[in-house]
């Protein structure tokens, strides 16, 4: 059957860019500017250029008002650290300023915001607070934009609803063939995403946003006819198979999913809700301290929040080979356990299975 047309990748949250074309105009279906400050310089990169600084649900945009082809675009999904300090300058006195710690690919980027309208009573206002504000919406809304698996997205065996996402169909009794066996589960249709959990386990569970599916098609697997969807190339590049029978229960859910995905990439939602009352300045002291770069620890929290990634890679490696014959595993015995397990996997290890909580989540429940 006929699958998806082509269809532009995520990329604006998760690449650093430099001096792109009129970036500032050039917004994705459904990214929109949810703040604007003006007299902002570039410090490290351009300065003594007036720019503007853009916070998009997205990214951060600057650009120049004095060279138009000078600009950058920070994707969320890159900034590493973000503080605010208080620059010294001899033409301008002290300054607020926003530093970013960003982290692409092996490289890191270190950005320096600065104010430079000369405006007294800016000096003592957070003029940058909308930036964290919206960086910490974009945070705690993920699902909306990536693939997870074995999340904890459902409460009580029940789906655990997103603002703004309405249920569209469910249907029970759906295999999910990613293992030799299949596992029989729950399928989900929202206006958002995508999700499939076991009924045994629902902790063994998929949640696909229709912003990180590629190819939706129906084809003949060893199971018989089965719904395939593939995942671009930012979601894994995964291939995820379902059997859902009948034949005609199959080809009503593909068709819908065919719609869904349409209407949603015309007008996405990414999850981000910024109200006036958000907007409303912040005088803690912690968005005024100064601070020192060489201090900063190069982590990235989100990922220690989130579940074992290794079990996750494990888990959707199986994905790939819907459709093809695999040979099964011959069963062996775990003296760790005490009892006969399937032999894991070339490339991992017990702990690496077993551990489903990260390190750091350990510690602070023991102690």
């Amino acid at each position: 059957m006929d699958s998806l047309e082509p269809f532009n990748l995520l990329w604006e949250d998760k690449e650093i860019k430099f001096d792109t074309a009129n970036v500032q105009k050039h917004l994705r279906n459904g990214e929109q500017v949810i703040s604007t400050i003006y007299y902002i310089e570039d410090s490290k990169g351009n300065p003594g250029d007036t720019g503007r600084l853009l916070a998009t649900n997205l990214r951060l945009i600057w650009y120049s008002l004095v060279h138009k082809k000078f600009n950058l675009s920070i994707g969320y999904g890159r900034i590493a650290n973000m503080s605010t300090k208080i620059t010294n300058s001899k033409t301008r006195g002290n300054c607020l300023a926003l530093y970013i710690l960003a982290i692409g690919g092996n490289t890191r980027f270190e950005f320096l915001f600065t104010d430079v309208s000369g405006e007294t009573e800016r000096k003592n206002t957070p003029i940058f607070q909308s930036v964290f504000d919206i960086y910490n919406l974009y945070q705690r809304t993920y699902l909306y934009r990536d693939l997870k698996l074995r999340g904890a997205i459902l409460q009580s065996g029940q789906l655990i609803i997103l603002p703004q996402e309405q249920v569209i169909n469910k249907v029970n009794g759906v295999w999910n063939l990613s293992s030799d066996q299949g596992n029989l589960g729950s399928f989900v249709v929202t206006n958002i995403r995508v999700v499939w959990y076991a009924d045994a386990n629902d902790t063994f569970n998929i949640s696909l946003p229709y912003m990180q599916i590629a190819n939706i098609r129906i084809r003949e697997s060893k199971y018989g006819p089965a719904l395939v969807i593939q995942t671009a190339e930012t979601g894994g590049g995964y291939v995820l198979g379902f059997r859902i029978d009948p034949i005609e229960r199959l080809t009503e859910i593909y068709r819908e999913l065919i719609s869904l995905h349409t209407v949603y990439t015309e007008n996405p939602n990414f999850g981000i809700v910024y109200t006036q009352d958000m907007r409303k300045p912040k005088t803690d002291a912690k968005y005024r301290k100064d601070f020192k770069v060489e201090e900063f620890q190069e982590i990235d929290e989100r990922q220690e929040r989130e579940i074992n990634s290794k079990l996750n890679t494990y888990l959707a490696e199986g994905s790939l080979m819907v459709g093809e014959e695999k040979p099964p595993r011959e069963p062996v015995y775990c003296k760790e356990l005490g009892f006969a397990m399937e032999r894991i996997r070339d490339g991992y290890k017990l702990k690496d299975l077993w551990d489903v909580l990260p390190q750091q989540m350990i510690m602070l429940e023991e102690e």
